[in-house]
């Protein structure tokens, strides 16, 4: 079963950045399966934030396009989504999975952005 843990969450303010990073216990997954950022914000369902191909085609949510950044380093097992320009509404647990997903998810990272 694959693994992932998201980390590099926290407390930042409007307009603030911050990059969160995904590592995987399977790496082949990144050669084989679109990957994908997700965010959760209680009472809601699982939102798709954006997505990276095995060839490194990227797309996103039109909620952050153009502000957020979706990478991979195969080398290292590791994902991560840079965000800049954080909005409230960019409040939510982060996580990272295949797209579609395993069904298996990580812990995920807490967002938040408030003043």
């Amino acid at each position: 079963q694959v693994q992932f843990v998201e980390s590099g969450g926290g407390l930042v303010q409007p307009g603030g950045s911050l990059r969160l990073s995904c590592w995987t216990s399977r790496g082949f997954v990144f050669s084989i399966s679109t990957m994908a950022w997700y965010r959760q914000t209680p009472g809601k369902q699982r939102e798709l934030v954006a997505t990276i191909t095995s060839g490194g085609s990227t797309n996103y949510a039109d909620s952050v396009k153009g502000r957020f950044t979706i990478s991979s380093d195969k080398n290292k097992n590791t994902m991560y989504l840079q965000m800049n320009n954080l909005k409230p509404e960019d409040t939510a647990v982060y996580y990272c999975n295949t797209n579609p997903s395993t069904g298996y998810w990580g812990q995920g990272t807490q967002v938040t952005v408030s003043s």
